[in-house]
């Protein structure tokens, strides 16, 4: 093993044993470990993000069961590549024999074709199929897939199993053992690692790279200080990522359409995936402006829905067209607060019943105890509307949605007013 490898590679862990992080799914009697130890592994896609262990997980699997492991990247791998993985599986099918893994790296990459090439081998179980995902598999991966597999959430790194990390890292790496390093300060370490152990490691291997002399200290200003200086344009995995794509939001709830396009370019040619970016409109349009122009919902889905169909390089200008209108759009976050302070409501009062004449009633017995009596149907009255009370009544006439100062919800406003006289009396 020489110091080329990669900090992260030399410290990959090689069992469960010392697999870190992930308790939910490979802890004591955890779900996913109970399978691994009973052999009967499922087809499954593990969603999370970067550096989490999706990778190794599957390498563990794999070691433990002593399953022919392939591995596929959705970057560089195409239909091709998986029929040759495939047929390569049919000729290891024995009675006694585990079927071979196939890892799937990014498989939210794979277009629908890939992903139909899988199909038959994951359902007649020539392979055991595990994907990882960054991206939501309910966005990204075909149904028919999708409802073969079973889909495990990872979890970033929390601090504890970081600063552990950074621990066994001094006093077991081959290398770094060798050396004299004291961490003084984690802070830094930690908040840059993002809750990535891959990462973690990379700045660690940095940092101790750089400096020069027989005792390594490592502080907070020296972890910002080499960062700042080796720091990519666009890391798209990285802080900057999110640094990039908050000035963007921001931009667009400013109103200042040439700052918005400005950011939208930097993540472009920064190569961020035009998917998520269009997701990140769509959450903008009803958390920014929501009823104050509903149409920008509406261009927003159409946005995210043309970006899958035809992908870059002209997916930008879709998304260029859809930024522009957002940030000139006018803007309104009152369903956005009415959300809030109604989970908050919840959250102070409990499970609050529900008022007798707004149950169901679907039986007699439920009739005869008082379901859904004197409920009036709006219909049945002038412009469809009576005034009735909606609400548990332990916090009857709570108002909890405010319309805005904007000219659709001023007309809002006033068609309340008309409605309901005192309760919705702004």
């Amino acid at each position: 093993m020489t110091p080329r490898i990669p900090l992260a590679e030399r410290l990959r862990p090689r069992s469960l044993e010392e697999y870190v992080g992930q308790e939910h799914l490979v802890g004591t009697n955890a779900i996913l470990r109970q399978l691994i130890e009973s052999g009967q592994i499922p087809s499954f896609i593990l969603w999370g993000p970067p550096g989490v262990g999706k990778t190794t997980l599957a390498k563990i699997i794999a070691n433990q069961q002593e399953r022919p492991f392939y591995t596929l990247s959705a970057i560089s791998s195409g239909v091709k590549d998986v029929r040759e993985v495939i047929a390569k599986a049919k000729k290891l099918q024995f009675f006694d024999r585990p079927n071979p893994i196939l890892f799937i790296d990014e498989i939210h990459r794979f277009s629908k074709s890939q992903q139909d090439s899988l199909l038959g081998a994951v359902e007649q179980g020539t392979i055991t199929l595990i994907g990882a995902t960054t991206e939501n598999p309910s966005f990204e991966v075909i149904s028919p897939l999708l409802s073969r597999c079973q889909v495990y959430i990872l979890k970033p790194l929390d601090e504890q199993a970081l600063v552990n990390l950074i621990d066994h890292a001094l006093k077991t790496d081959i290398h770094l053992k060798l050396k004299d390093v004291e961490v003084v300060e984690k802070e830094a370490l930690i908040k840059y690692s993002g809750g990535d152990a891959r990462k973690l490691y990379n700045i660690l291997d940095l940092i101790i790279n750089s400096e020069e002399g027989a005792k390594i200290t490592i502080t907070n200003d020296l972890v910002m200080t080499r960062i700042q200086e080796n720091m990519a344009m666009y890391d798209k995995n990285g802080e900057l990522h999110y640094d990039i794509i908050s000035a963007f939001i921001k931009s667009m709830r400013g109103s200042d359409p040439s700052a918005s396009v400005y950011w939208l370019a930097r993540m472009i040619e920064g190569g961020e995936d035009p998917k998520f970016i269009a997701r990140r409109l769509v959450v903008f349009s009803s958390e920014d402006i929501g009823l104050a122009n509903p149409n920008a919902l509406l261009l927003a889905n159409a946005c995210f829905d043309t970006i899958h169909k035809i992908g870059s390089p002209e997916g930008r200008i879709i998304l260029s067209q859809t930024t522009v209108y957002l940030a000139t759009s006018l803007k309104s976050n009152s369903t956005y607060l009415a959300i809030k302070n109604a989970q908050e409501l919840v959250r102070e009062t409990g499970d609050l019943p529900v008022p007798l004449h707004l149950r169901n009633a679907p039986s007699k017995l439920m009739k005869s105890i008082g379901y859904g009596k004197d409920y009036q149907y709006p219909h049945d009255h002038q412009n469809h509307f009576i005034s009735e009370e909606y609400l548990p009544k332990e916090i009857s006439g709570k108002l909890i949605w405010e319309p805005d100062n904007n000219s659709k919800e001023e007309e809002i406003r006033e068609r309340m007013k008309a409605f309901w006289k005192n309760k919705y009396n702004y």
